[in-house]
């Protein structure tokens, strides 16, 4: 008996061994392709954003999947394409004329004089430089030996883009495919029929966080230009629409546009920037609190308490990539919630999961 008793004890800890060691060994592999599973994340969310417009395009133009999914894919390229001229072309421009200034500028700058000289003699910038100058020295050529890892760094978004892009097309390709084969391994009937309905709703869900964000970056975008155009800030068309590109990500976006348009409005003068830096000072508090909250709480189905304790948590724990997941991952949760807690637990007026109305959202 006690050698049946050890061999039963042997087992159960060969067995937990082995559980233990699986595990490490799956999250050593997820730490090692985690670039690879962040492309694949974002590759999806991308796909379920536009295969709502493939399905559109293939009902009405084409009857060829892949084909609708290219003509929709390429479309987004030229829209990207135009955006990047837009933004880049009046860049090149600024940065030439500003090239060519930048000796009399310089030379005014050390002398305390000009726009640049009078900041710098306020804030005794210039007087804190010429104290530091061997530092600046010693930063300047850091900056210049990390050229080569900034390159690497470049080439490596590059190849995350492209890969993202191909693997979200061939996403929306086999999108029906995928569903039939996933319902299929559920079995067919009710489970079925709650599997498609989970994966439907999460679409849903993700699509509307896209579109949800896509408004709030165009408010911002918008107020930002009013701003600016009454500041009498240049290009106030292509620095708004930096920052509404920036303000695509939570949290930071508004923050990171703050620096692009105040940067520019203290270029046209210190009166111009104090006013954009006040605004977006202002802005941000009203984008995180009152209006990214009531608008993702109707573009996903979450109250604005839940949208913002999500990303604010979420941001805590995870970062920037947390920040993006947040909404849609509370959304999704939410609806796995709904479809899988027992009916029991729903309430006395909830009818029972084989009824037929069970299954229906609540």
């Amino acid at each position: 008996m006690s050698t049946a008793d050890d061999r039963f004890t042997a087992r159960r800890a060969l067995i937990v061994i082995g559980l233990v060691l699986a595990t490490l060994v799956g999250l050593a592999l997820v730490w090692q392709t985690r670039r690879v599973l962040g492309w694949l994340v974002a590759a999806a969310f991308l796909a379920v954003a536009l295969n709502p417009l493939v399905n559109r395009v293939q009902q009405r133009l084409v009857r060829r999947r892949a084909v609708a999914a290219l003509l929709v894919f390429l479309a987004a390229l030229v829209v990207l394409a135009a955006l990047t001229v837009v933004l880049v072309v009046p860049l090149v421009s600024e940065l030439t004329r500003f090239a060519h200034q930048a000796p009399d500028l310089l030379r005014e700058a050390r002398a305390g004089r000009g726009p640049v000289g009078e900041l710098l003699e306020r804030f005794h910038v210039r007087r804190y430089a010429e104290a530091h100058a061997d530092e600046f020295r010693r930063f300047g050529g850091q900056l210049g030996r990390s050229t080569l890892g900034l390159a690497r760094g470049a080439a490596q978004g590059v190849a995350g883009m492209l890969s993202v892009v191909v693997l979200a097309y061939l996403i929306v390709v086999q999108a029906p495919q995928i569903t039939a084969r996933t319902l299929a391994l559920a079995g067919g009937g009710a489970r079925a029929e709650r599997l498609h309905r989970v994966g439907r709703d999460s679409a849903r869900t993700i699509t509307g966080y896209v579109s949800g964000n896509l408004l709030i970056s165009l408010i911002c975008g918008v107020l930002t230009f009013v701003v600016l155009l009454l500041t009498g800030v240049p290009y106030a068309a292509v620095v708004a629409l930096l920052v509404a590109v920036a303000d695509l990500i939570p949290m930071v976006g508004a923050t990171l546009g703050a620096i692009v348009a105040g940067g520019a409005g203290f270029l046209h003068s210190p009166t111009a920037g104090v006013i954009v830096l006040v605004f977006f000072v202002v802005y941000q508090q009203f984008e995180n609190h009152v209006l990214q909250p009531t608008i993702m709480s109707h573009a996903v189905q979450l109250n604005p308490l839940t949208v913002l304790v999500s990303v604010l948590a979420a941001a805590q724990l995870g970062g920037l990539v947390g920040a993006l997941l947040a909404i849609p991952a509370a959304g999704i949760a939410k609806i796995l919630l709904r479809e899988f807690v027992p009916a029991t637990h729903a309430g006395p007026d909830q009818p029972p999961e084989d009824s037929g109305h069970g299954d229906q959202p609540r």
